[in-house]
């Protein structure tokens, strides 16, 4: 009798944690920019690219969650420069760094109520990608690889809220803070280049 007791508390228990861990696939719209820190380095702005993934919530009490993800996501920045070819010829450049990150948020969530919740969490990005796009206004564009000019991991931090429309539906919105410095340089170069991305998720939990 003690032995079926035992078992049957460990099959309860372990049917109780199964119950609290949730699946899902995420996705969605980036609007991506490079705070790039360098004197004389034209102004930047943003571009909007995607984001798509997964991720699995486990609960931790009835209102604190964790939840780890595995995302791919586009990202980088846009710049408008004009080249001088030292002929005194000019040249207006419309540019674009185009990066791609496999991101791993950590994200720890609080439900203040059944549906809505706040989130936070570090993040490591590893750069799968990164391509320059330059167009000569009047000329034509060329794409060039620009791996080079980045380092391969990138840390941020993440801030966010969402609302679980359903079941099986939700909603989310997230910034990302890069706070290291992705800018391969050497050895007396400044560049700081940091990524900043915010998103706007749709996710269906299984």
């Amino acid at each position: 009798m003690r032995k079926i007791i035992m078992a049957a508390i460990v099959l309860f228990g372990l049917n109780s944690i199964e119950a609290q861990v949730k699946y899902g696939l995420k996705g969605g719209l980036n609007i991506a920019n490079l705070n790039i820190d360098e004197a004389g380095f034209p102004k930047t702005s943003a571009i909007t690219s995607f984001h798509l993934g997964g991720f699995a919530e486990i609960m931790l009490n009835k209102k604190v969650a964790f939840q780890p993800e595995l995302i791919y996501s586009a990202q980088g920045a846009k710049f408008d420069f004009l080249f001088d070819d030292g002929s005194g010829n000019l040249y207006d450049t419309e540019n674009t760094f185009k990066l791609s990150y496999v991101n791993i948020p950590l994200m720890i969530k609080y439900y203040p109520q059944s549906k809505f919740f706040l989130e936070a969490g570090p993040q490591v990005g590893f750069l799968t990608s990164a391509k320059l796009k330059v167009e000569v206004v009047g000329f034509g564009s060329d794409t060039q690889g620009a791996n080079q000019l980045f380092k391969e991991i990138d840390f941020g931090f993440n801030l966010g809220a969402g609302y679980n429309i359903s079941k099986n539906a939700m909603v989310n919105v997230r910034y990302n803070l890069g706070l290291s410095n992705i800018a391969e340089t050497e050895s007396g170069d400044t560049t700081t280049i940091n990524n900043r991305v915010f998103s706007l998720s749709v996710g269906y939990i299984f």
